[in-house]
């Protein structure tokens, strides 16, 4: 296997080998057959000089991006995040993806970030993408260069993680929810290895405080638990979450704009706890958003070809015609195209019919944007606030309650009571303030790229504190528990009984409960104090581990650009704290690889995840982010610790202590997941039969929702990865179906049913919000399923329904 150095060395090798190549062939060429050597002469200098500015780059970096569907099984699985047990996929709101960057130095190192579509890292998942990535490319890429990361998603299927606490929801592990993660990272960094070319990288931020503010796309929902941080600290900043977005800027050298990574801090919940269609919430959208806005915008189009003006297609919707102004030659086109029966279909059908995939040139990557997560623990996209959901009043200000209850304490997104429009709008202002950001992104990345990697036990950490007043003391952090406040929920969703924030004090009877399974001895109770131990998961070890004891720590440096991978959620407090300490330690060195100009961004959710990092002081009020920070009082402290030695062996270039790595539980885990036996449908129907099919001769206005529904079957028999369950079409001339919206478009919703729990019956209802922008004409709707036979035989099906007009 090659190392890094020699594969990038290979690389411009290889460039300027053909560089040479086709200048000497070119001078030959004048030499043997030219009337002019001295006409030929200067055509060769032309071309040498035109092919240097492409090839032989100043540039510092190799940049390579990558994206692939991950999108897991759309039925039957519980969703990761709300930890709420009726809350079971049934359909897909948009498709989830996982995106990556590499950057890597000609001659040196590299990195590698993913950002997934999913509501956290898992550590199983991170082990596994490694393994492939070792096997395929040696020690090019491994734990210690590779970051992946979770946006925090509450909207897809859960059953991916390896210890028992984050699988009880999902009863226990779900296979296909684990290999379509693995295997979508891979290909996703696949991808980005086989895309790097010599690029630069710009940086871009907003403070809060220009004219581009993003205010409106975050609130705190624990504001009483951040008030109890020192007044001195809070006075330091304007508002009580992070306001600034960072973003990245690639540019390759030839093609230009390739993509574009940023990190703000909102959490994955403008989706209610209600909702049963995987989606990836106000970032994933964002995504979308920016994606298929540079696809549009960010290539320049002629008017008159059906390519821009370098060659590039663009998006079909974009480019048809609008060839009948006539309502009623439009009806009677509609008219001649009924309904088709279900019909077999091949399995890459879907995916030949996908929008977007047709939009990728074979010689320029496409475009990637990501919206990664950061310190979110405390921050809602619910900007509105928290009322109750009976009276309509603002909730309690410490408990989050309403009569004593948290189950009425609602948080209100921009778009209430529509959940679907409160994640467009919080998608849209964050990727509105990206598209900003991109547009005047100058600041250049320059200088090494490099990685520290280790593995700390949590468990049983000693911090050195400093005391106020001058000299230290010694704490230890503590074995994993979950305080009572943790079933409490958050406003942004409740949970049951009688559990509210801000207890620390418990309850008699939930601590019998809890004694069931395992009663904290003295020693654990004093370490984790004040917080009233639930669960005391780090000591619950049956039938294996329930929570993380070892977790990984990791920095990534692009020139001045410094990634913190953490596997958790951070606070808005704890994030500026450990952001601070780094930067300190950075910019102090006195070597002079960092200055005022060195940018820090905490990726949160990476690599594993261990739950949330409060302040000491917010650990003290006990909310639901105090109540599950897992290791104690003084996590923030160590993780601060800790950090602080990987930045100082990062500039002092030191290696760092590997750790003893955390356990690969994959052969204990245990599916108690019902799996899909046959599907069927009534006598005389067929897969794919249209069931309730447009009126006849519809006419419908933009804005309105078309809606068909399907004889289907279970989508977990295939997951038509990289394809679609739901099409619209527009007929192009006479008979010809053009695809302009697929499952992976914020407009049309897949959505999927069965009468009953054990019935092999089922229904795809897809329902089309026609956007503004959409051209009139004659449209149909598709729908593309897979069935299982009795004996497991697994059959693609298409069907159609009759056509109708948009006006």
């Amino acid at each position: 296997m090659r190392n890094a150095s020699m594969q990038g060395h290979e690389l411009s090798a290889a460039w300027c080998t053909n560089l040479f190549m086709m200048e000497l062939l070119a001078s030959i060429h004048c030499y043997f057959w030219s009337p002019s050597r001295t006409i030929c002469l200067w055509m060769s200098l032309v071309l040498l000089l035109q092919y240097s500015k492409t090839v032989v780059s100043k540039s510092d970096y190799l940049i390579g991006l990558g994206s692939y569907d991950i999108t897991g099984p759309a039925a039957d699985v519980n969703m990761m995040g709300y930890a709420n047990t009726e809350q079971i996929a049934s359909g897909i709101h948009f498709r989830l993806r996982a995106r990556s960057f590499i950057v890597a130095e000609p001659q040196g190192k590299r990195v590698v970030f993913v950002n997934l579509d999913a509501c956290m890292a898992s550590q199983l998942v991170t082990i596994k993408v490694i393994e492939r990535l070792k096997a395929r490319y040696g020690e090019l890429y491994t734990e210690q260069n590779v970051a992946i990361s979770g946006i925090h998603t509450h909207a897809g299927p859960g059953g991916y993680l390896q210890y028992v606490v984050y699988l009880i929801t999902s009863l226990g592990f779900v296979r296909q929810s684990f290999d379509v993660l693995v295997d979508g990272i891979e290909k996703s960094i696949i991808q980005a290895h086989e895309n790097l070319r010599p690029g630069s990288i710009f940086v871009n931020k907003d403070s809060g405080f220009s004219t581009g503010e993003l205010l409106d796309a975050s609130v705190n929902r624990s504001p009483s638990a951040y008030l109890n941080n020192p007044a001195s600290e809070r006075r330091k900043h304007k508002y009580d979450v992070d306001k600034e977005m960072t973003l990245l800027k690639f540019v390759d050298d030839q093609w230009g704009p390739v993509g574009s990574f940023n990190w703000f801090a909102t959490h994955g919940t403008s989706m209610s706890r209600t909702n049963s269609l995987i989606s990836g919430d106000n970032k994933g959208a964002a995504a979308r958003f920016m994606e298929d806005w540079f696809e549009k915008n960010g290539i320049k189009s002629s008017d008159t070809n059906e390519s821009g003006s370098d060659g590039l297609p663009r998006r079909v919707s974009n480019i048809i015609p609008n060839i009948h102004d006539d309502n009623n030659k439009l009806l009677e086109l509609a008219t001649s195209f009924r309904s088709s029966p279900g019909s077999p279909a091949t399995q890459t059908m879907s995916v030949a019919r996908r929008v977007r995939g047709a939009l990728k040139q074979a010689e320029k990557p496409g475009f990637v944007s990501a919206f990664c997560q950061t310190n979110c623990g405390d921050v809602s996209p619910n900007v509105l606030g928290a009322f109750c959901s009976d009276t309509g009043l603002p909730c309690d200000f410490n408990h989050s309650t309403c009569g004593g209850k948290n189950e009425l304490c609602y948080g209100r997104g921009p778009g209430y009571p529509d959940e679907f429009e409160s994640t467009r709008i919080i998608g849209e202002r964050q990727f509105r303030k990206a598209v900003d950001l991109f547009e005047k992104a100058s600041e250049q990345l320059k200088g090494e790229v490099d990685y520290r990697h280790t593995y700390i036990d949590f468990s049983q950490l000693e911090v050195t504190l400093t005391k106020v007043g001058g000299g230290s003391e010694v704490v230890k952090t503590c074995p994993a528990a979950m305080g009572f406040a943790f079933a409490a929920g958050t406003t942004d969703g409740p949970g049951a009984f009688d559990f509210k924030q801000g207890d620390d004090q418990g309850n008699p009877f939930w601590r019998l409960v809890r004694d069931v399974l395992k009663t904290p001895d003295k020693k654990q109770v004093d370490c984790q104090h004040p917080k009233p131990i639930l669960l005391d998961t780090g000591e619950m070890k049956q039938p294996y581990d329930w929570a993380p004891s070892v977790l990984p720590i990791q920095i990534l440096r692009i020139g001045q650009f410094v990634i913190l991978s953490v596997p958790g959620e951070f606070t808005t407090m704890s994030g500026r704290r450990l952001r601070n300490a780094v930067k300190t330690v950075l910019t102090r060195s006195g070597n002079g690889e960092f200055g005022s100009n060195t940018h820090v961004v905490i990726a949160g959710l990476t690599n594993t995840y261990s739950q949330y990092v409060a302040t000491l002081e917010e650990y003290q009020v006990q909310r639901y982010e105090g109540a599950s920070t897992l290791y104690g009082p003084h996590t923030l402290s160590a993780y601060i610790q800790e950090f602080q030695k990987l930045a100082t062996a990062l500039i002092k270039g030191q290696p760092v202590e590997a750790g003893m790595p955390p356990p690969d539980l994959l052969q204990k885990q245990i599916s108690l997941l019902t799996p899909v036996i046959m599907d069927s449908t009534p006598a005389g129907k067929n897969f794919g039969d249209v069931s309730s099919d447009v009126p006849a001769n519809s006419t419908f206005k933009r804005g309105s929702t078309v809606t068909v529904v399907f004889w289907s079957s279970c989508p977990r028999n295939d997951l038509l990865t990289e394809g679609t369950f739901a099409l619209v079409e527009m007929l192009q001339g006479k008979d010809t179906w053009t695809p302009m919206y697929d499952d992976d478009d914020f407009c049309l919703r897949f959505k999927w049913s069965r009468p009953s729990k054990l019935s092999p019956q089922s229904k795809a209802t897809i329902e089309w919000i026609i956007p503004s922008s959409s051209s009139p004409g004659v449209y149909r709707i598709r729908h593309f399923g897979a069935s299982k036979g009795l004996m497991g035989s697994i059959r693609h099906f298409t069907g159609s329904s009759s056509a109708f007009v948009v006006a």
